[in-house]
Formats: structure tokens, sequence, C-alpha cells
């Protein structure tokens, strides 16, 4: 999940790219006489040496911010080739004087649009912080408004993402892995190679891009969820680069991708039973049964009984178990969303159709809520970046899907079903050309801070320890409290604790928890 739910009209609007946004475009030209990425004189150009950071972004006004497109290379391994567009916004320092430079931001995702992060993120941030930065918002590639990956028409797209699955044969293991690498096909026939260049790595890469554009020797950061790993990723590619960098839900990325599945459904199965603890505790009108299990099974019996039969919404929708797993799992990333669980849950069970959920998962899926158009390319986007870093699996058989099914229901007896049905990047063709699997360079960077939450269930608080300890310089701020990521939207301590560090460059206690 990609965007907490907080307000009833933020549902119906769902969310949008930046609207107005139409920043001049700075275009950069491979190298003349280069070849690739060799130099006039037959060297190889590093990276770091590409002719993108010699450009220069040209801003224009769009809406309350100043907006630019800056220019990356394709491919990272071939640094003064082909370019690819990279947009980027950003909010003024309020305090010109007493500027320290940039703060990039990312919302997560994989697919998240920073763009649209950046309004909501001045509304939300520390006084102190707004003062002393300007804030960057940028799409990463293939994202939103920056050359934004393409796979399809909606149909096609609904078709991959929320067709039911059983997978308990071998042949239905060959189908949806032959639909995955179909998939893949149409993504590149109507993105073209940046499909394959998409990883965490190369917009780790084009993060450095934009601080040497806006100007710092260093890059100050703050990643929420996903933008935890890309943080990392920088850190490790560019360890003497790293200014103040705060890893906000923090993903521990160097698990085997089934581990991580299995975190994230145990995260999600603790979030639903402290919904039910707090609906049968302090709701009059809470739905469910009185009884902690039974309730517990009756969310469960809901969300297969929308698998196997499918329930009906007054506009004739039909909302299968995907969306009624998306429906339910969209409102655990803040508490003040429990409202609508709730809410969904009584429908369901006293009038046996699924409205709300089907636009609880709509909005999840940011779709138009009228003509069910989708938004942005979040959704597929996700894919892409999250196939290539996961790297080569063993395709799965009947047997080791069934034995991975099995360990992920013990997680999570309500929706471990649901993250068993289906083959992840099983089938997807390409994988990262520099994968970042450990961090070992990144001891040498500044001090970094990095935020966990006791009861988050995207990215479990186990997570943020465990990368902490892989981060030598890093201190763990802990967030004692339910939801996704702290910074924003938590208490006062949080807020202090990290514009102490942004602004001031002073830590927190180590084991601070607020």
């Amino acid at each position: 999940m990609r965007r907490r739910l907080t307000s009833i009209a933020a549902l119906l609007a769902a969310s949008s790219l930046l609207a107005g946004c139409t920043p001049d475009r700075t275009q950069v030209e491979p190298s003349d006489p280069a070849v690739g990425s060799i130099d006039g004189q037959g060297e190889s150009v590093a990276p770091d040496q590409a002719a993108v950071y010699q450009q220069e972004a040209s801003w224009s006004r769009c809406g309350e911010l100043e907006c630019a497109t800056i220019q990356v290379p394709v491919d990272w391994s071939d640094p003064d080739g082909a370019t690819t567009d990279l947009v980027i916004n950003r909010h003024a320092a309020t305090d010109a004087a007493g500027r320290l430079g940039s703060l990039l931001i990312n919302p997560g995702g994989p697919g998240g649009s920073g763009l649209d992060l950046t309004e909501s993120f001045v509304a939300m941030a520390g006084d102190d912080v707004l003062a002393s930065y300007d804030i960057i918002g940028f799409d990463p590639r293939g994202v939103g408004e920056s050359s934004p990956l393409a796979c399809g028409d909606s149909e096609e797209i609904d078709d991959y993402y929320l067709t039911d699955q059983i997978l308990d044969t071998e042949q239905a293991i060959e189908e949806a892995r032959a639909a995955t690498t179909a998939f893949a096909e149409r993504c590149r026939e109507l993105s073209g190679p940046l499909l394959e260049n998409v990883d965490t790595s190369s917009a780790a890469r084009d993060m450095d891009v934009i601080r040497a554009v806006v100007g710092d020797e260093q890059l100050h950061y703050l990643g929420y969820s996903y933008g935890t790993q890309l943080g990392a990723t920088y850190a490790e590619l560019f360890p003497d680069n790293v200014g103040r960098m705060v890893l906000d839900g923090a993903v521990d990325f160097t698990l085997p991708v089934e581990e991580q599945a299995k975190g994230q459904a145990a995260g999600f199965e603790g979030a639903l039973m402290n919904f039910i603890d707090w609906c049968l505790a302090e709701q009059e009108g809470c739905p469910l049964d009185a009884d902690r299990e039974a309730a517990r099974q009756q969310v469960q019996d809901i969300a297969l009984q929308a698998r196997d039969e499918g329930y009906p919404t007054p506009d004739g929708d039909v909302v299968n178990g995907n969306l009624m797993v998306y429906g339910m799992v969209v409102t655990m990333y803040d508490e003040a969303s429990w409202v609508y669980l709730e809410a969904g849950l009584s429908e369901v069970l006293e009038r046996g159709t699924a409205d709300i959920f089907n636009q609880l998962a709509g909005f999840y899926l940011d779709k138009d809520p009228t003509t069910g158009e989708y938004l942005s390319n979040s959704q597929w986007a996700f894919t892409g970046i999250g196939c290539l870093d996961g790297g080569v699996t063993e395709p799965y058989t009947v047997d080791s899907l069934g034995a991975f099914v099995g360990s992920i229901e013990e997680a999570s007896p309500t929706f471990g079903w649901w993250f068993g049905s289906s083959l992840g990047c099983d089938g997807w063709p390409w994988t990262a050309k520099e994968p970042v699997t450990a961090l070992e360079a990144a001891d040498d960077a500044a001090p970094i801070l990095v935020i966990g939450t006791t009861h988050d269930p995207a990215t479990p608080y186990a997570w943020a320890e465990s990368l902490s300890e892989q981060l030598a310089s890093s201190t763990l701020l802990t967030y004692e409290g339910e939801g996704h990521t702290a910074y924003g939207r938590s208490n006062q301590c949080i807020l202090d604790a990290v514009d102490g560090y942004l602004v001031g460059g002073e830590m927190p206690v180590s084991g601070l928890r607020c």
C-alpha cells in the first residue's frame, strides 16, 4: 500500500498526478562523439561522470510549487547513452537566509508519486524543516510523470491484477507463469527498454543526479516505506554523498522475498486483531461477534466467499477475493481508517453487499470511482520495479507453492491464502543489472536515522530493527503505535526527534521510544 486514508473526500477523489505541472524540459544529449558509455578517446565513462551531471534545471511554476524536467540515462550501464525524463518539483525554504540545502523525499511504493507527496509533506512537516530546506519531490523513473511505464488499457490491467486464482495444479501454475511473462512482454512493447531499467539501484543513481542538479554536495533525504530501500541503496552506492538521511517505515530488502511476504502477512494479521479489539471494546455498533477468534473467522469467511462466489454492489459490480482483500487491508495503514473497515463489514454482514469495500479497493488501486479507469501507473510500476529487484527465483511447483502457502497461512490465517494466490515475479523475464543485496559500503555513510512503528502492518517493526543493525552508522527511533510509518502521522515526540536531526544535526538518543 502506498497511501493512507484520511477522509471520505480522499476516498472519493483517490489520488491524481500533480495538476497543472507543465515544466520546461532540459534535454541532455549523449556526449559526442561518444558511443554508448565510451568517450571520444575510447575510455569508459564512469556513471558519476555522465553528461547528465552537468545539466541545469529550468524551473517553472506549477500551482503552489515549481517544477522541472531533467534527464537521466535510460540504462546506467551506458551512462552517456539515451536519456529519459525525470520530473521533479520543489517547495522553496521559507527562510532563505538560514537555508541548509534541499531535502529529497519519497513516498514509497514502489510506484508512488513523489510529485504528489510534496504538497502534503509541506502541510505536515515541522516548521523548522520547511524553513531550512527546499523540499524536493520526484517521480522515480517509470513512475507518474517521469516517462511512465505503460502495460495496457484498464481491461488488460484488471485481467492481470484482479482475476482470482487458485494455484493448486501444475497446469494452473504454468498458466499463471505464462500470464506474467505475457504481461511483462506487453509492458516491454509499450514502454521500451526503460522497463528493464526501473530497478532501485538505477533510481538511486538518478537521486544523485538530482543532488548535483540542485547544487548540493550531500544528499539530504527522507523516505517512507519502500523509500527506505531507495535511501539505503543510495547509501550503499554513494556513502560519501550521504547527508542527513531519515528512513521511516523501514524495509529489510535483504530478506528473501518469501520471508518479506510472511512478515507482511503477519503484520496485517496483527493489525486486523488490533482492529477487532478496538471494534469490540470501543464501538457500540461493532458488527462482529463478541468472541475475538469468532470475529476473526467472520472476516476470513467474508474474504473467502468473495473469492468463491463474489459480493454484489448496488451498481452491479461484483467484488471478488482480490478486491475484497484490497479493500480490507488499505484501511489498516492508519488506525484513523479503521472506521471504514467497520463500515464495510457492517454492510456485508447486514445487507450482503460490498459497495464500501469496492470503493476502498478502487482507492488502493488508484482508479476513478466513476469510470474505473486507472488514475496513475502505480500498480504496474510496483510490479516492474519489484520484479527487477527481486532477482532470479526458482520456478514454483505445486509442492513448493503449497509449502509456501502453508507457512504464510500460519503467519496469517485470515489473509495467508491471498498472499499465496499469486506466483509473484515467477515468469518475469528480467532482473536488475546492479542489484544491492547487502549493505557494506554504507557503513561509511554519515549517521542515518531509521524509524520503526511497533504495530506497522506493511513494514513490520522487526524490519526496522534489522535494517538499523545492517546500517552501522544508524540510530533506531521507535514509535509505539499503530499504522504505517511515523513522521507526520504519529506524535510530537517523533516530530521533534526528526526535526532536531534534520535541522540541528542532533541524532536522537539511542533507543528513544515515542
